[in-house]
């Protein structure tokens, strides 16, 4: 159950590129999980970008016109993720940054993306309104698939 946000400088990204992350960061995310490819496993699976007004590097602001610099944070269970499945999440992550970038290279040559994963702990994740635990995830995922 992945939650996914983008931040970016805002007016960084066209729309084109927007809706390109969007398709297809949760469907990487999700696989680095090992979670179906589910309605239900995407039910539970959000991406959503933050445009930040002032950004700056080093002290000095960054602008609209400059590349696009961006930090994704993955949420996701402690626990789903072991350091092999942490270091393709950040490969995977990067990768669709810069299929989506008007200047791919840039990406894996300077600091220009970064991503951060957040493991959240068990007992406080909250859905349906009350505390949700990744065996209550599993389960929902797994029970919501057509027999």
């Amino acid at each position: 159950m992945p939650f996914v946000e983008v931040f970016v400088p805002r007016g960084s990204l066209r729309e084109d590129q927007r809706a390109r992350l969007s398709e297809e960061l949760v469907a990487e995310v999700m696989q680095v999980e090992g979670a179906p490819d589910t309605a239900a496993a995407r039910s539970i699976s959000w991406l959503v970008f933050q445009d930040v007004d002032a950004w700056s590097v080093g002290g000095r602001p960054v602008t609209a016109d400059e590349p696009a610099r961006y930090v994704v944070r993955v949420s996701v269970p402690a626990g789903s993720l072991d350091d092999d499945k942490r270091a393709e999440m950040v490969r995977r992550v990067t990768a669709v940054l810069a299929k989506a970038d008007d200047d791919p290279d840039r990406l894996s040559s300077e600091p220009s993306a970064w991503v951060h994963i957040v493991e959240i702990p068990d007992g406080n994740w909250g859905a349906f309104g009350r505390v949700v635990r990744l065996p209550d995830i599993i389960n929902f995922v797994f029970e919501q698939q057509p027999a």
